[in-house]
This record gives C-alpha cells, sequence and structure tokens, in this order.
C-alpha cells in the first residue's frame, strides 16, 4: 500500500512539474510577445550596418555617406542622425564597416520614410555598390 501511495505522490508531482513548466513557457512567449508589441508612439532607433562591395571605390562609399547624412532634411520625422566607421579591436563586424543610426519620433515617421521618394532614391543608388545590410529597428528604453 505505501509503494502505492508514493507512486500516486510521484505522478502527482511529475503532473505539477510538468505543469508549472508549461505555465513557465506560455507566460516567456506571452512576455516575449509583448516586448515584441510596442506603441506607435516613442522615440525610434533605426539602426543600419553596411557592408559594401569589394570594387565600391572609396568615393562611391562617400558618395553613400553624404546622400544618406541628406535624408534627416528632406524626410520629416527624422530627429536624430549620426554614423560612424567600424573601429572595434574584436574582430566581429563581419566586414561591416559603417553604422549609421537614425531616430525617428515614432513608429508613424518610419512608415512614412521607407517609402519616401528620396528614401527610394538612396536605396538605388546604394544597391549597386552593397554586398550586404543589417538592419535593427528598436524603441529607446531607459
Amino acid at each position: 500500500m505505501i509503494r502505492a501511495e508514493w507512486q500516486t505522490i510521484g505522478w502527482a508531482c511529475g503532473f505539477m512539474v510538468m505543469g508549472a513548466l508549461a505555465a513557465t513557457a506560455l507566460w516567456n512567449g506571452v512576455a516575449t510577445a509583448e516586448a515584441q508589441e510596442q506603441p506607435a508612439a516613442g522615440t525610434l532607433r533605426h539602426v543600419v550596418m553596411f557592408k559594401f562591395k569589394d570594387d565600391a571605390t572609396k568615393e562611391q562609399v562617400q558618395e553613400i555617406v553624404t546622400a544618406f547624412g541628406a535624408l534627416p532634411k528632406k524626410i520629416e520625422g527624422i530627429t536624430a542622425y549620426e554614423w560612424g566607421t567600424n573601429n572595434s579591436p574584436e574582430g566581429l563586424a563581419d566586414g561591416f564597416t559603417h553604422c549609421f543610426v537614425v531616430t525617428f519620433k515614432d513608429a508613424k515617421a518610419r512608415e512614412a520614410y521607407l517609402p519616401h521618394p528620396a528614401h527610394q532614391e538612396f536605396v538605388t543608388l546604394l544597391k549597386p555598390r552593397l554586398e550586404k545590410v543589417f538592419v535593427v529597428d528598436y524603441f529607446a528604453q531607459k
């Protein structure tokens, strides 16, 4: 009889652990989904990194940098812009040399930026010289 009681307790504990794991997984999934859903308003950063083709000249790369830098004057909703070239001693850049950070006043400003004719013109200039691009957007948190 004692053995049967211990088996019952073992099964009950097993189900409780499985239930706790399932609840944790569900909670983490909900938390992850909530973290991805951001408000339409609030400072939004658009981080763009370029890896240029080997045959892109210094002059062509500078033309890209200049053209990207002109976008804040052409597109409403951009509140800040900065750029720089990689100088990390870690050697983890995977060939990406240029990083640009565009700050939008909110998600609506980014929505207007992406299809904007000035941005599309810039993309047309960029594409033939670009080997790879990496983009991350995020809402600024403090």
